[in-house]
């Protein structure tokens, strides 16, 4: 490669990296939409965990209640 052609590249790559302003709010934007969705998904483990935790309180009185009825 001659010394003329590599400054040349350099601008080139410089180029490729620069992000329109539109595209950097894009990819902004598209990093709280996936912390809202996390959100969703931990509310949603929350609320099973505590629904499991209901069931298992429930079968331990059901379990209870049979072993005095015996």
């Amino acid at each position: 490669m001659s010394p003329e052609r590599q400054p040349m590249t350099v601008l080139n790559m410089a180029e490729i990296n620069k992000l329109s302003v539109e595209k950097a709010l894009e990819k902004i934007r598209s990093g709280d939409a996936q912390k809202s969705q996390n959100a969703r998904l931990d509310e949603k483990m929350d609320e099973l965990d505590e629904e499991i935790k209901r069931m298992r309180e429930q079968r331990l009185r059901l379990e209870r209640h049979q072993r005095k009825r015996k």
